[in-house]
């Protein structure tokens, strides 16, 4: 007997939103900063970045209508193109896209837990064996991903449940942050500072003895910078796609998800961009690298690069850094929820075309794919334990982008090749707005292939290796044509 669909619109809304809302936030501002130079790029780049996950939202939702099933984006891909294009899709998030992600913010979560609870703290080294060194934050991470996995594998109202409550509360409290920022403990000198060179840009370039360099940008450099800066707000926006991984567990599909991904990307798009607005009423945007206080190091120089907690300080005061601590563990336990929950279901399709492990095709007795959920733990775990999630995510978010692009292709793709086919929703836009998302995307990946090519060509050597893999799995297996 087949589960009832447990998913309805709101759940919908709230996995996107719960993807989106990490750690990234409260952090990525700090290093934009001080690529760009002035709050106005700063926030310029948090538009553009809002503009593209949008309008990527937008079109998506037209193939989401066309293929209300669980895999999401890995079916898109394999009916535009090929088996082998959706295949790489599933064996790069597999690989480091969204098991890196949930090894990275479990850290993330075990690294502000350590800020209330100092024997989980990531300096306290509990096993060293030559250069392999485990932490408390580690064990934590993993073991906030193992209860992730046994309350999603019992079904999928208890992640339901997690998915309401965390990702309702880590946006209650982003709220209420932004309107104290701007509306109550907002500083109008601060503010005024600000705004008096709001479109200067620069850029810090840190050197080898660990001093900061400040550089003169020209034009041609700022638009470069920008294209640069927008890694950090980019994968902050990024997981908006989760959902139309899980498109069987949710009620009406053909509805719901399109409406899911223009709610939950608009929401956190003006919440993203509200929070800058509120650090630069809190926070000067310049800062001194060798300050010693809140004020003195500005949004740029935040202590860790924690933008979110110097501004809560400009609030809660000496309590802002517990304050922040427990907000950051909300918003990471419930993003990671969000992505246990969703991102098996793409190794579940590719299971069933016969591209991944046979079980994996299988639904437990909760109606859930538990094995899928278990090899996608152990792997998140080991890379917990390796120590190297924060340069996996580094070298993949050229390769995330890439197959947006490749999405979005698709789209006009299969507007041409399957026209009968139903779409109960049509691009918001078609063509112009899906056209500009592939013009802004295909600068970002050609600026980053340019400007840091140790970043984005390991993200491409990840995707290419999926070729012989894809052959290995399709040797013994007669793969289903698209139609």
């Amino acid at each position: 007997m087949t589960p009832a669909k447990k998913l309805n619109l709101a759940d919908a809304a709230l996995i996107v939103t719960s993807g989106m809302i990490g750690s990234g936030i409260f952090i990525v501002s700090a290093d934009m900063s001080r690529a760009l130079g002035g709050p106005g790029w700063l926030l310029l780049a948090w538009v553009i970045s809002g503009v593209m996950t949008v309008f990527a939202a937008l079109s998506y939702g037209e193939l989401a209508g066309m293929y209300p099933e669980a895999g999401g984006q890995y079916v898109y891909l394999k009916e535009a193109f090929n088996p082998l294009i959706g295949f790489l899709y599933g064996w790069t998030i597999f690989l480091v896209v969204q098991t890196g992600t949930l090894a990275a913010v479990a850290v993330a979560f075990a690294k502000f837990t350590g800020v209330l609870i100092p024997a989980f703290n990531e300096n306290n080294i509990l096993l060293q064996l030559g250069s392999f060194k485990l932490s408390a934050a580690q064990v934590v991470g993993i073991a906030s991903l193992f209860v992730l996995t046994v309350i999603n594998a019992r079904g999928i109202q208890y992640g339901k449940i997690i998915n309401r409550v965390f990702t309702s509360t880590k946006l209650l409290a982003l709220f209420g942050l932004i309107v104290l920022g701007i509306l109550i403990f907002g500083s109008a000198a601060v503010w005024q500072q600000n705004l008096a060179h709001f479109w200067d840009f620069s850029k810090y370039s840190k050197q080898t003895d660990g001093s900061w360099l400040n550089q003169s940008l020209t034009y041609t450099g700022l638009i470069s910078a920008i294209g640069v800066a927008m890694v950090g707000s980019l994968f902050s926006s990024d997981a908006w796609n989760n959902v139309t991984f899980i498109a069987g567990d949710i009620d009406n599909p053909k509805k719901n998800i399109p409406l899911s991904l223009a709610i939950g990307t608009i929401i956190v798009t003006v919440l993203y961009l509200l929070a800058n607005v509120a650090y630069l009423k809190l926070l000067p945007f310049w800062g001194n690298p060798n300050a010693t206080d809140v004020m003195g190091q500005g949004l740029q120089f935040a202590a860790n690069d924690r933008v979110g907690t110097a501004a809560a300080t400009m609030i809660f005061g000496s309590t802002a850094t517990i304050i922040m601590a427990l907000l950051i563990m909300v918003s990471t336990f419930g993003c990671n929820n969000g992505i246990t929950l969703a991102s098996v279901r793409v190794y579940q399709a590719m299971a069933k075309d016969g591209l991944f492990f046979d079980k994996m095709k299988n639904d437990n007795k909760n109606g859930v794919p538990g094995f899928a959920l278990w090899v996608q733990f152990i792997w998140a775990a080991l890379l917990c334990l390796s120590g190297k999630y924060g340069d996996l995510l580094d070298y993949i978010m050229f390769a995330v982008v890439l197959f947006y692009i490749l999405t979005i292709i698709g789209l006009f793709r299969l507007r041409k090749t399957k026209p009968n086919v139903a779409r109960p929703y049509k691009a918001f836009g078609y063509p112009v707005v899906p056209a500009i998302y592939l013009i802004l995307a295909t600068y970002f990946c050609l600026n980053l292939l340019y400007m840091k090519p140790l970043y984005s060509y390991p993200g491409l050597i990840i995707v290419v290796l999926g070729i012989p893999v894809y052959y290995f799995w399709k040797r013994n297996t007669t793969l289903p044509t698209a139609n």
